[in-house]
């Protein structure tokens, strides 16, 4: 699954070392359109519904977070 979550996120934002990347939100690296970007594309490849109270910084400043987010979602 975190090879697919990282294929999403390469796509979306090609400039961005998503692997080392530890502040994705914190830092700015990732915007609110990013996000949008990232929630639809996760929402259409997991069938997930990634609700308002999932976007929490925490659930998207690593790779690592959003597969949580992702598989926890799932269940």
């Amino acid at each position: 699954m975190k090879e697919q979550v990282l294929n999403i996120l390469e796509e979306i934002r090609p400039d961005v070392d998503f692997e080392n990347e530890k502040l994705l939100i914190d830092d700015g690296v990732l915007d609110s359109f990013d996000i949008i970007s990232i929630v639809q594309e996760f929402n259409d490849n997991f069938s997930i519904e990634i609700d308002v109270e999932d976007l929490e910084p925490d659930n998207f400043n690593t790779v690592e977070a959003m597969v949580k987010l992702i598989q926890k979602l799932q269940e």
